[in-house]
């Protein structure tokens, strides 16, 4: 397989979606069952006994050895996405089982990394790293699928693997500013993802004062801005409300209840929870002042991570065999490795995206810098096969 079949492939993919013309695509949602069925027919082509674990994860296994290294990445986007985050992975992990087929390979394709449908990541990874999702939604939906909640502690393999290797898309305009068809990824930043939620009172638009108003809109849009305020302050400290519900959601009616997101992110933990505490103090102060409840959800408090030494170093060497300049770089996006790297070595290897986009319809990637992954992936494969038999 070549990059150009690569990028075909990736873009079929695209076209099964929730939503016709555009790519949304959730943990285990409808589109996925055709998603996985090409996908499987695609690892059995290439010489792989396929199947899905409880967590809706499809798994291709390849080669003769007792522990394979793992390629992996996701199959789930965001709502209205584009062809390559994640997926890219995926099919490039099968093209190298193609490229190295007696090499002990596992390619993993996950079932959930975005978060989009429960407002939990990683679903998908968490499971194969031994730390499987037990929320009742999540189990729900993993019965309506046709699996078996009760096998979940089965999708385990961090014991069974040598190794987690992730292509992905950098989703940033680092490379692409650098001119660099790749990147080395050093670790991944931490991530907080909390549901933040304002109660005040609904009432009516026109009658009731404005002395006389818990409007719970309000003080969730005076919070926002407290938020922006605050990551400002930071070098390298990002954080953004990017969901906002609003109840009752009527053009003359007060809001009763609002709620929003908050990601923060930042290589530093210390950082991180420096500005998660801010975000939490103001949104007490604000509501105290307006007369409102806040209550704070936390959904997510994934630590910064760091990849394996000795994986990244072989991956250098393999650029650099190959001819390819070697750069490395932290990431500003999680990713399934982040989870792996809890429970096996792991390691990334970006390639640019064109214009820095990501999360949008125009994202996509070069066929250039496609090859130059594969080449760097086979390069890598023969050394670490060495290294590690």
């Amino acid at each position: 397989m070549d990059a150009n079949e690569i990028i075909r492939r990736c873009r079929v993919l695209a076209e099964i979606s929730e939503e016709p013309g555009v790519t949304t695509r959730t943990f285990l949602s409808p589109p996925m069952r055709e998603v996985h069925k090409l996908v499987r027919e695609w690892m059995e082509a290439a010489g792989m006994s396929a199947d899905l674990d409880a967590a809706g994860n499809l798994r291709g296994v390849s080669g003769s050895g007792l522990r394979p290294i793992m390629i992996g990445s996701h199959l789930d986007t965001v709502p209205r996405g584009g062809a390559f985050d994640g997926i890219l992975g995926v099919i490039v992990g099968i093209a190298l089982v193609e490229a190295r087929p007696n090499v002990p390979i596992e390619v993993a394709a996950f079932s959930d990394e975005e978060g989009v449908r429960f407002g939990i990541p990683f679903i998908g990874s968490r499971a194969v790293a031994g730390k499987p999702v037990m929320d009742a939604p999540v189990l729900d939906a993993i019965r309506e699928y046709g699996l078996d909640p009760a096998e979940l502690n089965y999708a385990c393999a961090a014991d069974c693997i040598r190794g987690y290797l992730e292509f992905h898309i950098e989703q940033g305009p680092v490379l692409d500013d650098l001119g660099l068809p790749l990147g080395l990824v050093e670790s991944i930043v931490g991530i907080t993802r909390m549901q933040v939620i304002f109660h005040g009172r609904a009432n009516h638009a026109g009658t009731t004062p404005m002395n006389s108003r818990r409007d719970a809109l309000a003080g969730a849009a005076e919070w926002i801005a407290a938020v922006e305020c605050e990551a400002r302050q930071g070098a390298g400290l990002v954080a953004t409300v990017g969901q906002l519900q609003v109840e009752p959601n009527a053009s003359n009616a007060i809001a009763g209840m609002a709620r929003a997101s908050l990601d923060v992110r930042h290589a530093d933990d210390r950082v991180r929870r420096l500005c998660v505490n801010a975000a939490t103090n103001a949104g007490k102060r604000i509501a105290a002042r307006r007369g409102l409840d806040v209550e704070f959800v936390r959904l997510l408090e994934q630590p910064a991570t760091a990849m394996d030494d000795a994986m990244v170093a072989a991956l250098e060497r393999a650029a650099a065999a190959a001819g390819y300049p070697v750069h490395r770089m932290p990431s500003g996006a999680g990713h399934d490795a982040m989870v792996m790297a809890g429970r096996t070595p792991a390691a990334m290897l970006f390639l640019r995206s064109p214009g820095g986009i990501s999360h949008h319809p125009d994202e996509t990637v070069l066929p250039e810098d496609v090859a130059a992954a594969l080449e760097v992936g086979v390069r890598f494969l023969d050394e670490w096969e060495k290294l590690d038999g």
